[in-house]
């Protein structure tokens, strides 16, 4: 009978650098011998991919914003993450239902009763097994996201959004300590991934 797989996230406001690490996550576990599958949100199926663009470009109303993010992540795990996880392979996600209670409730005010609605329907008790939560200070994550090329409309939001973006990521963090783990995103990247290889070990 096949193990199921695991299921790492890697959360953060924009600008926090989450994303550098993400192959390495990836690179460690396949180095331990593990299948790994690299997605994101939203996004990480067709479907998901072209609610990206709508969601990421396109002005639309908070509620819309949020029927889209569990739209897509619905299409996710149906698509990608069930069935990677159910023949045993390690699912890494660039983001997942932590971001929504993060943008749509702390940074857009939707109540978090409404988000904890659509994730008992979409996701029926599933949960990541390990959550990296990569924080930095308001100032930090605006001078990076400062340097970037091109923004998308929520890398244009106001400081203050970002402020309570981080806020709610780590009032999740202080409720399920055990599964979100926070990280200090302001070290170097050597240190970081030496702690990250430790919080991966405790999951094998």
């Amino acid at each position: 009978m096949t193990t199921p797989g695991k299921f790492i996230t890697l959360e953060g406001v924009d600008g926090a650098g989450k994303s550098t690490h993400l192959g390495f996550v990836a690179d460690w576990l396949r180095r331990q011998g593990r299948e790994v599958v690299v997605t994101r949100e939203p996004g990480g199926t067709p479907l998901g991919e072209t609610l990206r663009e709508l969601l990421l470009h396109r002005e639309m109303d908070a509620d819309t914003e949020l029927l889209l993010m569990f739209a897509a992540r619905q299409e996710h795990l149906a698509g990608l993450i069930r069935p990677a996880l159910a023949r045993g392979a390690w699912v890494v996600s660039d983001r997942f239902t932590d971001a929504s209670y993060a943008y749509q409730c702390g940074g857009r005010g939707i109540a978090a009763e409404r988000i904890a609605a659509l994730e008992a329907w979409v996701q029926r008790g599933f949960a990541p097994d390990l959550t990296l939560l990569f924080d930095v200070p308001p100032e930090v994550a605006e001078a990076r996201r400062s340097a970037a090329r091109s923004a998308d409309r929520f890398e244009r939001e106001a400081d203050s959004f970002f402020s309570r973006v981080r806020d709610a990521y780590l009032d999740r963090a202080h409720a399920e300590p055990a599964r979100i783990r926070v990280l200090d995103a302001r070290h170097g990247i050597a240190e970081l991934q030496v702690e990250i290889g430790r919080l991966l070990q405790g999951v094998l």
